[in-house]
């Protein structure tokens, strides 16, 4: 696998003392006329860097020796300019009401179809479209070639449960019950799937579920991703259907989901429409790509973001303090495992994803890792990876699995989009591509969620509906994933609770937002004493964001996203911003009680 200018990391060998049954035949319908296209990405060379990337790459090519150049560049963040004096923002827009969205029922044969493709921790710079230039994703950014994405996308809560109960029901986390990743899913509560069943929508989910009860009658049906806490594994992972059918398949998890969805669109009714959601574990952790992909970037030096080595400083004590550190991942995380010709426990829980391979998929990896984890060694035993240049490795080893995962979903989108060319349903079809929540892929030194930063609280959302969205549109209206379940309910002209708090995207996929629209978002984050993070609360402008830590210790941030898009300055004790600081509490009070 990769040779990189810092490589190598611990392994033992494999005994497999132990395999569960894998049923070798189900994974494939060989009905499914075309084949997989697959593609090897590779990232383009450095073309800029912020000032704080260009020394800190200076300072790690002296620790570390010439570092090898990618074969295409990443761009790193810009730094944020010196602050200017804030100038007031406009007005926020009229209050949203909170009856249901209106709908224009149409007979069902001019309904479109929705394909809802949906990843997990899918953060906005490795999709190519959205600009960082550090990876290539040709089949997502298709969607906004031919369609739209949505530039201001954001979350309700930035974790799996919460996001994804959100976009259920179109309601905040204190109105659907799910706050946190431990808390009950209420199945009997309205859910947009439901009512377009009920509108003569052919529905189905498959793949990651992840809410604490399993999706019952929402759904005409569903085989649900299982085992590893309702994660489910990366390889030969195990399903639930919802006829009680329960089943490990044979390969890549990514793969198989989208291998299960096809065979639906098959064998579904052609003379109703359908609602399709097929949602992907990748790349959550513990990341392991497929073969094809784990060697992607064996040549490359990825750069490193502007904030990877952040020391916290003029901002609130919780963020040095808590569990989310690259720097603090465990090496099997980082797929430093003993090698193939070593002792290893296949008991030992940290390497259970080990464990389930088959011995092709096991020789696969190894041929993949080793190298690198022989380099690793190496550098180890020689005292070369420790301080700064210990941080920089451990994020090269996260980030070229993380990337690893992503170019296997895009994969997949491209076998979905194709389908849909080859049965001439394209035209008739919204395809939206979106992730439960962004994810920090370095920045601040983190592999997380959770916070209300930037990357955490961004969603990916692209969307094309030919004829109805003009091809290319670059959408800078707010959004939530509170807006996708109205959204869905107008589209099939369905009816929905007068409790819905979001608002449907159809006028926006017209480019034509109403007067009212937001010019603010809510955020709540309250998942216990998680990661060693505190409750969340906060409200996002245009330009502003607030974010109040209620618990344990009350404690506030005010960042200017102009002049500080690095959230690094923390101005809310400000004089100068003390009027901004006023009246961002004055929104935050509006949309607590407008989503009351």
């Amino acid at each position: 696998m990769r040779h990189l200018t810092l490589a190598g990391r611990h392994l033992h060998r494999f005994r497999f003392a132990r395999r569960t049954r894998i049923d070798r035949h189900s994974r494939f319908d060989r009905r499914i006329c075309f084949e997989r296209r697959v593609g090897r990405l590779r990232t383009c060379p450095a073309r800029c860097w912020t000032a704080i990337a260009l020394v800190l790459a200076a300072a790690n090519s002296f620790a570390l020796g010439a570092a090898v150049e990618p074969p295409r560049a990443a761009a790193t963040e810009h730094a944020a300019p010196a602050a200017a004096a804030p100038p007031a923002e406009r007005p926020s827009a009229t209050t949203q009401p909170a009856t249901r969205q209106s709908v224009t029922t149409q007979p069902a044969a001019k309904r479109p179809n929705i394909l809802f493709i949906f990843s997990d921790d899918h953060a906005l710079r490795t999709i190519g479209t959205y600009g960082s230039g550090l990876n290539r994703t040709p089949h997502i950014d298709r969607l906004a070639d031919e369609g739209a994405v949505f530039l201001r996308s954001y979350c309700a809560t930035s974790i799996c449960c919460p996001s994804r109960a959100a976009i259920l029901t179109g309601k905040h986390g204190h109105k659907n019950g799910v706050l946190g990743n431990a808390d009950r899913w209420r199945n009997e509560q309205f859910v947009f799937p439901r009512a377009l069943g009920q509108a003569g929508y052919q529905t189905a989910l498959i793949g990651k579920w992840h809410l604490n009860s399993p999706p019952g009658d929402a759904f005409d049906h569903w085989k649900i991703l299982s085992g590893a806490g309702g994660q489910g594994h990366y390889y030969n992972p195990e399903f639930i259907g919802k006829d009680g059918d329960r089943r490990q398949i044979e390969g890549y998890s990514t793969d198989i989901i989208t291998d299960l969805a096809l065979n639906w669109l098959i064998e579904r009714r052609p003379d109703r429409p359908f609602l399709l959601m097929c949602q992907f574990k990748a790349p959550h952790i513990h990341r392991v790509p497929p073969p094809r992909h784990m060697d992607d970037y064996d040549d490359a030096t990825l750069p490193v973001p502007a904030t990877l080595f952040d020391d916290y400083r003029n901002r609130t004590p919780y963020a040095a303090h808590t569990f989310m550190e690259i720097q603090g991942m465990p090496e099997h995380l980082l797929n430093i495992v003993p090698l193939a010709d070593e002792p290893i426990d296949l008991q030992d829980r940290r390497y259970d994803f080990l464990a389930r391979m088959t011995a092709a998929q096991v020789a696969a990896y190894h041929r993949a890792y080793d190298p690198d984890n022989r380099a690793y060694r190496r550098m180890r035993d020689a005292g070369e990876l420790t301080g700064l240049t210990r941080e920089h490795y451990w994020y090269q080893r996260f980030i070229k699995d993380y990337l690893g995962c992503v170019a296997a979903i895009d994969d997949n989108v491209g076998r979905l989009l194709e389908f849909l060319d080859v049965h001439g349903l394209a035209d008739e079809t919204l395809v939206i591509y979106s992730s439960d929540q962004g994810f920090f892929t370095g920045e601040h030194g983190w592999a997380e969620k959770r916070w209300m930063y930037e990357q955490s609280l961004a969603m990916p959302f692209l969307a094309r509906w030919p004829g109805r969205i003009e091809p290319g549109r670059r959408v800078e209206a707010m959004i939530q994933n509170i807006d996708y379940a109205p959204t869905f309910l107008e589209l099939a002209g369905a009816d929905g609770p007068a409790d819905i708090q979001g608002r449907s995207l159809l006028p926006l996929f017209a480019g034509d937002p109403p007067a009212d629209w937001r010019t603010a978002i809510y955020y709540n984050y309250d998942d216990g004493d998680a990661y060693n993070l505190p409750t969340i609360e906060g409200v996002r402008t245009e330009r502003y964001k607030l974010i109040y830590y209620q618990r344990p210790e009350p404690d506030w941030e005010l960042f200017d996203l102009h002049t500080d898009p690095l959230e690094l300055h923390n101005v809310h004790e400000d004089a100068a911003y003390q009027h901004v600081a006023e009246r961002m509490r004055a929104t935050l009070e509006r949309l607590r009680r407008q989503y009351r």
